[in-house]
């Protein structure tokens, strides 16, 4: 049992099949008995009416059935039951049942008997008023300020209020811009009622402003006599709720209290008598009812409150005291005493669960068992700390920002590329520069180990490359299942990529409805952007790549250019790019080196990479473990800066054909205006050749737009061979200074930060401000300078440089900094030690940016520096002349 259960104190289940609702339970002493112990009189929607006087039975059997005094099937659905004095001359309790279109009263009245059976319990009719509309609920109370006996106020579900004061029909009035029926309540303190609108307000109504209103049945039935006079209805206050009301409540157990509540949908709310707020609860749950009981203190109201969940709560205004759980969903709470017990908790549920509780909790038995002494192990409590600490320095050393992958993953994603070209090819572009297009087949197979459901899976090539169809939506998979999906994938533009890899993403959902995401990789071949054809002799840019193991035969390399090659011996291929470059494949005779020239500096990327490659993998396979490949420069830095400068060119065009096209908008707008103008005149001025320009503008705006988007795909066409120039530049100098896999990731995220261009931030702010950063940190002059960097806030708002002038010279600095041992790292950022006399400055506002002059006088000289130092390393003649040969 749990500890905060609602402690049942008696129960009984009524009928079967019976609906029940708000207004279906009644408390009080209807029986007139005179020992002010309450009866609980429920009533159902198919007519039963039941009347209960719970007690703890003695035998402990049948306590249910001893409990009910009463119960009588009415003729019609009960829609609301009330305990109240409605007979006229009688101070005694009597019994309002509403139904449809009836309301009934009655008396009960109990006969002791003389035997053992107990008393026997009647129900008599004192009177009844059929109703002319069909009822919603009721409400009683001294209307008017009558005492001694209540009045009853009945809303139909057409919105009219119907008064009756004992067996006589007083008036009825419609309430203003009624819709649907909300709950009603009578407040004696201000003589008015309470009602909340359709349009979600509260709205109260006094009792001497309805009774002098005109008559509703004036305004909708003809038939009767009409009746001069009254004023139109109007609500004396209205307070905006927002959402619809499930309940109201006036409590009156205390004559300080003037407090009205109301239960919303999400909220609980408590106004005073005048519609001003007292406070509001926002509820975190779905309530159901509700029912204020009690004031503990002076100026609080305690209250009970049901919610959808089976929970009872208790609240004192807005805190939360006490919460029992129920065994069902509470649709009426009341607080009743009876014989053995005061204050007892009575909840009715919509099935007919009808339960008398208290709060309370079960005591705890349960006692911990004494652990047994044992001394400390020292040397294992040592052990155990070496190793905690050894755990906690490997995981801050790795300073690892995304979490790892589990080792047992629930799909399993391959993709396998074919060896040979599609026969026929699914290009798009059949043909480029007389050479045809091929394309390449690819399967991916996804196998689950679990259950998945709903996963798509997307593929991504790098531009211009396409595939057939990038997106696929896979079938559920069972465990063990696999799903095999294919696509060709060919280039669809006039230049070569920066990458021939592919991305595979599959998104789906794990068996407990968690999204994931999986990543996979494949390679596409080079024959897929380029064709064997026969080597050059002069070409403008040429790279030297060195080994320190014997000269390879190229046709062993790339086996599939062999048969096309002119070249018996091996020493030479070529590649024939679809886009129109060729690049050349130069051995060495006599020395270890290899020579790739071109006419395009950033055509020979992908050849250098495949050549770099392919070079680990052959001597792999012949068990060569100590290969390493070297560049012995020069760095082609002034080839790579005439990338640079393309790309910024485009973009400048790009911002002034958006500049010009923005001018030229404005005066097409201004000159339609003005012919509008002109022809909206009733006398028609002439147009003074506006319309010739509109005709001139529009043709300037179609022509600039034109213009710009022609000048975007070149921007993307130049930002795509801008990536080829970088990667042959990391490429060249990681092979120059033998930098490592950590070290090249981390230079080849500088040099290319972004993936493409966007308007907002372009690919020469973004790299020029990493470079900046890692010549302020990791490859600064001194430990102090580096301090000082990383104590300075971040800089200014990254935009479009007004040249390139400062990027090649941070990028020039960076080469000759790496050139001279500098250590690419991330984590010394993290480990430096700041000085004394730097830290002072790292308070706010204490460090200023290096001033630009200062910083252009060092970098000019740090870059006449790295010119000497680059021009100091070229080859020798002799292997100029073994090259040529």
């Amino acid at each position: 049992m749990s500890l905060f259960k609602a402690r049942e104190w008696w129960s009984a289940v009524l009928g079967e099949g019976e609906e029940f609702d708000q207004g279906c339970l009644c408390i009080g002493d209807v029986d007139n008995s005179g020992t002010g112990l309450d009866k609980v009189v429920v009533g159902s929607y198919i007519g039963m009416l039941r009347i209960f006087s719970p007690h703890v039975s003695k035998s402990g059997e049948g306590g249910s059935a001893d409990a009910n005094l009463l119960e009588v099937q009415l003729q019609n659905a009960i829609i609301q039951v009330e305990v109240g004095k409605f007979v006229s001359c009688s101070e005694l309790l009597h019994l309002a049942v509403l139904h449809p279109r009836k309301l009934s009263v009655y008396s009960v009245s109990g006969t002791a008997g003389n035997v053992e059976h107990g008393s026997q319990y009647q129900l008599k009719l004192v009177y009844q008023h059929n109703l002319q509309r069909t009822a919603c609920n009721m409400t009683y109370g001294t209307f008017g300020g009558v005492t001694g006996h209540h009045s009853l106020c009945i809303q139909s579900m057409d919105g009219m209020l119907m008064f009756f004061e004992q067996d006589s029909y007083s008036f009825g009035r419609f309430l203003p811009g009624f819709l649907l029926p909300g709950p009603l309540v009578y407040n004696p303190r201000t003589d008015s009622f309470l009602t909340v609108s359709s349009a979600r307000q509260l709205e109260s109504y006094k009792y001497e402003t309805l009774a002098v209103a005109t008559e509703a049945e004036s305004r909708q039935d003809p038939d009767l006599p009409v009746k001069t006079g009254g004023k139109r209805l109007m609500p004396d206050w209205v307070f905006v709720l927002g959402e619809q009301a499930l309940d109201l409540s006036v409590p009156s157990f205390s004559h300080s209290s003037s407090s009205i509540f109301i239960l919303g949908e999400r909220n609980l709310y408590c106004v005073r008598d005048n519609g001003q707020m007292r406070f509001m609860k926002k509820l975190e749950f779905n309530p159901s009812c509700f029912m204020p009981y009690s004031t503990v203190t002076d100026g609080t109201t305690s209250m009970l409150l049901g919610n959808h969940t089976n929970m009872l709560l208790v609240y004192q205004d807005v805190t939360l005291k006490w919460v029992a759980q129920l065994s069902f969903v509470p649709v009426a709470i009341r607080v009743a005493n009876f014989l053995e017990l005061k204050g007892l908790v009575v909840s009715l549920s919509s099935d007919g669960h009808l339960l008398c509780s208290y709060m309370g909790t079960d005591p705890t038995f349960f006692s911990m068992p004494k652990v047994d002494a044992r001394e400390a192990d020292y040397e294992q409590m040592d052990a155990e700390m070496k190793k905690l600490q050894k755990i906690i320095r490997e995981a801050t050393r790795t300073q690892d920002i995304l979490p790892k992958a589990d080792s047992e993953t629930d799909l399993i994603v391959t993709a396998a590329v074919s060896s040979s070209m599609d026969n026929p090819s699914r290009a798009l572009i059949q043909d480029i520069n007389g050479l045809p297009v091929p394309s390449v087949s690819v399967q991916v197979k996804v196998k689950a180990s679990c259950v998945v459901q709903s996963s798509k899976l997307t593929v991504g090539v790098q531009p211009p490359l396409a595939v057939t169809q990038d997106q696929f939506v896979l079938d559920p998979m069972g465990v063990g299942s696999s799903t095999v999906v294919a696509f060709s994938a060919f280039l669809n533009g006039r230049y070569p990529p920066a990458d021939l890899t592919g991305d595979i993403t599959v998104s789906y959902s794990s068996p407990t409805g968690v999204p994931r995401v999986l990543q996979s990789r494949f390679s596409l071949p080079l024959a897929l952007v380029c064709a064997p054809s026969s080597p050059a002799k002069t070409t403008k840019f040429k790279i030297t790549v060195d080994t320190n193991q014997p000269p390879v035969d190229l046709k062993s390399i790339f086996p599939a250019c062999s048969a096309k090659s002119e070249d018996k011996d091996g020493n030479s291929l070529a590649f024939q790019f679809l886009s129109g470059a060729s690049v050349t494949v130069l051995a060495s005779k006599t020395s270890q080196r290899y020579r790739i020239q071109s006419d395009s500096f950033e055509d020979m990327w992908l050849v250098v990479k495949e050549l770099v490659q392919r070079f680990d993998q052959h001597f792999s396979k012949v068990g060569v473990k100590d290969f390493k490949k070297s560049f012995s420069g020069p760095l082609p830095l002034q080839e790579y800066f005439l990338c640079v400068d393309h790309h910024f060119q485009l973009r400048v065009n790009a911002q002034q054909y958006q500049d010009l096209l923005s001018e030229r908008a404005v005066q097409f707008r201004a000159i339609q205006r003005r012919l509008l103008t002109r022809f909206k005149d009733k006398t028609p001025a002439p147009l003074q050749n506006l319309d010739t320009l509109l005709d001139a503008t529009y043709s300037q705006v179609m022509a600039l737009a034109e213009a710009a988007e022609e000048n975007q795909v070149l921007l993307g066409e130049a930002f795509v061979r801008l990536q080829s120039a970088t990667h042959l530049l990391v490429l060249l100098l990681s092979l120059w200074q033998g930098l490592t896999s950590d070290q090249t990731v981390i230079l080849e995220a500088t040099l290319l930060p972004l993936l493409q261009d966007t308007p907002q931030l372009g690919w020469e702010e973004s790299c020029d401000a990493a470079v900046s950063h890692l010549l302020r940190s990791c490859l600064s002059r001194s430990p102090k300078d580096q301090a000082t960097s990383l104590a300075q806030a971040g800089g200014p708002v990254l935009g479009l440089p007004r040249d390139t002038t400062r990027l090649k010279k941070h990028i020039t600095l960076l080469c000759d900094r790496i050139g001279k041992g500098g250590r690419l790292t991330l984590a010394s950022e993290a480990n430096v030690q700041v000085p004394v006399q730097v830290q002072s400055l790292a308070a706010p506002g204490g460090v200023e940016p290096i001033a630009e002059v200062a910083a252009d006088e060092e970098e000019l000289e740090l870059l006449q520096e790295a010119t000497k130092f680059i021009k100091k390393k070229q080859p020798h003649k002799k292997v100029k002349k073994d090259m040529e040969r």
